[in-house]
């Protein structure tokens, strides 16, 4: 009864020494996946605000083109050819 029982024992803790060992490996898969998250996170934010810096050019570059064919506009006008 006793080999029965030495088996069992040895068998209940290969199995929780399995279980504690794949814990652990799951927990340092988290790790990687929480570190991959912060970093496609902050690549994320870092496009968005470049491409906030495009618009706000494309903006100004536009608020210029206005400002010039108002003013070739106004030449046209006093050349009296415009057309």
């Amino acid at each position: 009864m006793c080999f029965l029982t030495d088996n069992l024992e040895n068998l209940l803790l290969e199995h929780l020494r399995g279980l504690r060992a794949g814990q652990v490996r799951l927990e340092s898969e988290m790790r990687e996946v929480s570190a991959r998250l912060t970093s496609l996170e902050a690549s994320t934010t870092a496009g968005r605000r470049d491409s906030s810096q495009n618009y706000e050019e494309i903006i100004r570059q536009q608020s210029s083109i206005d400002q010039i064919k108002a003013r070739i506009d106004r030449i046209e006008r006093r050349l009296e050819i415009a057309g």
